[in-house]
């Protein structure tokens, strides 16, 4: 066994492209650390619909050129399969260790497979890399990037030429043109022949995101901004210049690419302490909102000014800057379909109907969202939105940012704020309360065996609410193909358990409608709302024996 696990690293080592990596093994096999080795070598990163995701290092279960490479041949001996030869393959890449050396590799995989490669001329949003696929005619996109993981991790995420990321059966055939991927050297890797792209087609994207604010709108709102140590920031500022907003006070400990993510232990705006440094900033500058984007600003978080709240800031759930955007975008006469993930609040169902628009849920992700014919607005509860589906097929932290700023600058002139639009959908609709019980793990059979518990022995009632159904989505359901999930419905109440798609975390999310009769019954409303959250997450967290 032993003997086996150290032939394995040898022959890995030795056809291994990146010094570094080599470096790092080779030591590994010299001192004999079999634990080490048995973790990297217990298999391979496999590869699904978030395309590859993981920590970087040595070993076919870590992130590094020789796994870059290999999912870059099988990805194109996939599109040549689908007639697809000869295609042009755009790739962007995050300021993450080593993603610009993994577009490389992806760009000279691509070229001597005798498919056309073409690479973002920097590093880059994601978003740039959704709206150039489609912007240049290519029949697929790479992004390399693993958005808000730890430092330490990087991602290659895929999509096909629609613009839109990749779903079954593509995903499971790539993963078997993957596997068969035989020894890296017959892998023909040429060292020129892609092209990189000029900024014209940065211009061409920033050209298209004023498709998302009305003609003639106010654009006053003054915002402080962070690019959480990503890529966003020159691309935001650009924006909101182009549309005519003020320019954002940058959070400047926060506003370069940085790998090591100083500042922050996660560089994601839902995790704690994440948004501490906007708030310090936006305490000093006085500002009517924050904005932050994650590091490949895809998504958007947003914060408000809030006497009631310590510190004065609030940071509002994706719940509801999801409402508040489609609010918006009713007001301002859209027609098409509004859409939204199955773990996201039902509130936007309800705006969606009473507006007289179409509404669809969908699995999580918006490589579903993104696929909703007729889509004019998608939204996910993790701080993702799609505002301009013509553009970007796809989750995008710059537009959502732009129309965020335009509904907080009408309502400036108006006299009124985000969190009194918020009120008015309280009253319309009910207070639809959000939250989340989310339980990162070491060890993955943590997730695995709370999920057979309470599939096992579903809940009969949370919170002193009686569970009216249990779905186990792993069937599928008339609307939605089969995945990992459990849904249950309660008496004013949801509730949906599923592991993570990206991170090793089990996510329970959970959402309480508790109607409102007028501007006075709020604040009970809202107590009653974090009781009954409170009360699910403690039941439901004994349920699944977490």
């Amino acid at each position: 066994m032993q003997h086996d696990l150290i032939a394995q690293a040898r022959t890995w080592l030795a056809e291994d492209p990146d010094p570094e990596t080599r470096d790092e093994l080779a030591a590994l096999i010299e001192a004999g650390d079999t634990q080490e080795l048995a973790a990297r070598f217990a298999g391979t990163l496999q590869f699904g619909t978030a395309g590859l995701r993981g920590e970087l290092g040595a070993g076919p279960m870590r992130m590094n050129r020789s796994v870059v490479i290999r999912a870059a041949a099988g990805l194109a001996a996939y599109l040549k399969a689908q007639g697809q030869a000869g295609g042009l393959v755009v790739i962007g890449y995050d300021a993450r260790y080593k993603s610009e050396d993994f577009a490389r590799d992806t760009a000279a995989v691509m070229t001597g497979a005798g498919l056309r490669a073409a690479v973002l001329p920097r590093p880059l949003p994601t978003p740039v890399l959704a709206y150039a696929i489609r912007h240049l005619g290519a029949v697929a996109g790479v992004e390399v990037t693993a958005s808000h993981n730890p430092p330490r991790d990087n991602g290659y995420k895929v999509y096909l030429g629609d613009g839109s990321q990749i779903v079954p059966p593509a995903d499971g055939e790539i993963a078997a043109a993957i596997a068969a991927v035989g020894p890296l050297a017959d892998v023909v890797r040429p060292e020129n022949g892609w092209e990189t792209l000029g900024e014209d087609v940065l211009a061409a994207y920033l050209a298209r995101t004023d498709a998302v604010l009305a003609p003639g709108s106010p654009r006053t709102a003054r915002t402080v901004y962070t690019a959480m140590h990503g890529v966003g920031t020159s691309v935001l500022t650009a924006a909101f210049e182009r549309a005519g907003f003020p320019a954002p006070v940058l959070v400047a400990e926060q506003a370069e690419p940085d790998p090591a993510f100083p500042t922050v232990a996660f560089p994601n705006p839902e995790e704690p302490g994440a948004m501490d440094l906007a708030f310090a900033t936006a305490r000093r500058a006085a500002p009517d909102l924050i904005i932050a984007n994650d590091p490949d600003a895809d998504r958007c978080a947003v914060a408000v000014p809030d006497t009631a709240t310590e510190g004065g800031w609030r940071m509002l759930r994706g719940d509801e800057v999801g409402a508040l955007l489609a609010a918006h975008l009713v007001e301002r006469g859209v027609s098409g379909v509004f859409a939204e993930s199955i773990v996201s609040s039902s509130l936007l169902g309800r705006i969606a109907e009473k507006a007289g628009l179409g509404y669809e849920e969908t699995l999580t992700g918006f490589k579903w969202i993104a696929r909703v014919d007729g889509l004019r607005y998608g939204y996910e509860e993790a701080l993702g939105y799609c505002v301009d589906p013509e553009g970007v097929r796809d989750k995008d932290g710059i537009t959502a940012a732009l129309l965020v700023a335009e509904l907080a600058s009408v309502l400036k002139e108006q006299g009124r704020t985000l969190l009194d639009l918020l009120d008015d959908l309280a009253l319309a609709h009910g207070l639809h309360a959000t939250d989340q019980l989310s339980v990162r793990v070491e060890d993955l059979t943590v997730i695995a065996d709370a999920m057979a518990r309470l599939r096992e022995q579903p809940p009969t009632a949370l919170a002193g609410l009686a569970v009216t159904s249990a779905e186990d989505l792993s069937q599928g359901t008339e609307a939605l193909p089969p995945t990992d999930g459990l849904r249950y419905q309660l008496e004013g109440a949801r509730v949906i358990v599923r592991p993570s798609g990206t991170e090793p975390k089990l996510k329970c999310y959970l959402e309480v409608v508790v109607p409102v009769a007028d501007a006075a019954g709020l604040p009970a409303a809202r107590a009653r709302g974090a009781e009954l959250l409170a009360g699910i997450k403690r039941d439901l967290a004994a349920a699944a024996g977490i």
